[in-house]
């Protein structure tokens, strides 16, 4: 079976990962691309073999089996229209910025008896996975430390040469005015329309853009989502993001801490995963997003040893690529990249932001 894509939004991710895994994977055909400014999207259609579409056309497209949703903002909107028309969604994170909006989304997709997953790539690592099985020799778990360093993107995608953006058509200022009112009204729903704008802009771009992969993290490794009791911003002047540092308590009665920092003058994000035990450690070295040949590490301290593993280079996008293909055909979803996922993570979001405010 060739699973026939459409790609809605052609921003920095597609480009650097969506658009060449799905033109060079077996079973995986690029059909269609859609984007608001008509001439990225002529060029990425040609280079691709692809062709151009607005995004009403590629989503009613009889010729596309799936829509990777990859526009700005939350995706919900787009991968309910796409649902509507009869394509299975592989929607970017964050899905909804809403409890509401993400659940609605999956009532569409029961409707219609397709599959909604949501662009949790980290779950999909294979160094995740070797985590999860090293886990049981370490003993009782006691801490779960999350460190992240997070640059801006320039750095993190000079090797990709990406044309620099454009000002978009004045056709455009009708759908992007009405993508940024729907997703004001999304936040309205979830933080509350009396919450700070720069609490709001903390939620959206930090918590919901960034953070969200911690917590499916979190989920794929067995832990479940932390019930906070601390939360700290430091450094921020409520403009460029801060320096966040939370506390909380997991289920296995761990003891979970995060500290996710802005670093816009480091040429690399670094994202760290370290699991204490009674008995030993196990550290995951998370792969920097925008490389499809990156690998992520696993460090293993048990009591035979410490050993260092650097995981094949197939990388979590085309795994999650993998797992999405085998679910059109028939296979179980992934258990870590369904909305119920992604609802519960909106839900600890909501939970943290309360402790900020």
């Amino acid at each position: 079976m060739t699973l026939r894509w459409g790609v809605l939004g052609l921003g920095t991710i597609a480009r650097a990962v969506h658009l060449p895994l799905i033109a060079r994977m077996p079973g995986h055909d690029l059909v269609a691309v859609a984007d608001l400014d008509p001439g990225r999207c002529a060029d990425l259609a040609g280079r691709y073999g692809a062709r151009a579409c607005d995004p009403a056309a590629l989503l009613a497209a009889d010729d596309v089996d799936a829509v990777l949703v990859a526009t700005p903002g939350r995706h919900a909107a787009h991968a309910v229209a796409a649902l509507r028309n009869g394509k299975h969604v592989l929607a970017e994170k964050p899905l909804a910025l809403s409890v509401e909006e993400a659940s609605a989304a999956a009532a569409v997709a029961t409707e219609r008896g397709l599959l909604l997953q949501v662009g949790y790539m980290k779950v999909h690592d294979r160094a995740t996975d070797a985590a999860v099985a090293a886990l049981p020799g370490i003993g009782s778990p006691r801490l779960v430390q999350i460190s992240v360093r997070h640059p801006v993107d320039a750095p993190q995608v000079e090797h990709l040469h990406l044309a620099p953006p454009q000002p978009l058509p004045a056709s455009a200022a009708g759908p992007v005015a009405a993508d940024e009112a729907a997703e004001q009204r999304a936040l309205d729903a979830s933080v509350g329309a009396g919450t700070s704008p720069e609490l709001r802009r903390l939620f959206r771009s930090v918590l919901c853009g960034s953070v969200v992969h911690e917590f499916s993290l979190l989920r794929a490794l067995g832990f479940g989502l932390p019930v906070f009791d601390h939360a700290d911003l430091l450094a921020w002047d409520g403009t460029a993001p801060p320096t966040l540092f939370a506390t909380g308590r997991l289920g296995s009665g761990a003891r979970f801490v995060l500290d996710w920092a802005w670093t816009p003058d480091r040429p690399d994000y670094r994202e760290t995963v370290r699991m204490t035990g009674t008995a030993g450690e196990v550290e995951l070295g998370v792969a920097p997003p925008y490389r499809l040949d990156a690998s992520s590490t696993l460090t293993v301290v048990d009591p035979a040893g410490e050993r260092r593993a650097v995981l094949p280079a197939d990388g979590a996008f085309q795994r999650q690529l993998e797992s999405f293909a085998a679910a059109v055909g028939g296979a179980a979803p992934h258990p870590h990249s369904g909305v119920d996922g992604a609802v519960a993570d909106l839900q600890s979001m909501r939970q943290l932001l309360g402790l900020l405010s």
